[in-house]
C-alpha cells in the first residue's frame, strides 16, 4: 500500500491543522491505521490510532483530548484533526498501515508492526 500524508504546515500555539493520509493501491478498510511522528533527534512514536471494522480510536496520552483520527474507507483516507497545537507538537508526521492487524478492536503502538508508510509532513509549532 501506498500512503500520501498532507496538511502540515506552520501554525502559532493554540491553533489547528487537520492531516489528511491517502491510500494507494490498495484498500485500507481491512487495516489498522497509525499516525506517528519525528522530532529531530527523537525516536519516531505513536500518536494516534484507529481499528478497522469497529473504528476505536487510540492516542497517546499527551494529545487526549487534543487530537481526533478518524477514516473515510469509501475514500481509502485517514485524518488527523489536531487542535490546541503547543510547540512540541512539531514533528514530521507519518501514517501507516497494519495491513495484518491481530485484532479489530485495537491497534498497535509499535512502528514495526505497520508495513505501509507515507512519505510524511511537516508539522512546526511557533509564534
Amino acid at each position: 500500500v501506498q500512503l500520501q500524508a498532507s496538511g502540515g504546515g506552520l501554525v502559532q500555539p493554540g491553533g489547528y491543522l487537520r492531516l489528511s493520509c491517502a491510500a494507494f493501491g490498495r484498500i485500507i478498510a481491512d487495516c489498522a491505521m497509525g499516525w506517528f511522528r519525528q522530532a529531530p533527534g527523537k525516536e519516531r512514536e505513536f500518536v494516534a490510532g484507529i481499528t478497522w471494522s469497529t473504528s476505536n480510536t487510540f492516542y497517546r496520552d499527551s494529545v487526549l483530548g487534543r487530537f481526533a483520527v478518524s477514516r473515510d474507507d469509501p475514500k481509502n483516507t485517514v485524518y488527523l484533526q489536531m487542535n490546541s497545537l503547543k510547540p512540541e507538537d512539531t514533528a514530521v508526521y507519518y501514517c501507516a498501515a497494519d495491513t495484518r492487524p491481530e485484532s479489530p478492536r485495537r491497534v498497535s503502538r509499535d512502528p514495526a508492526a505497520y508495513d505501509g508508510w507515507g512519505q510524511g509532513t511537516q508539522v512546526t509549532v511557533s509564534s
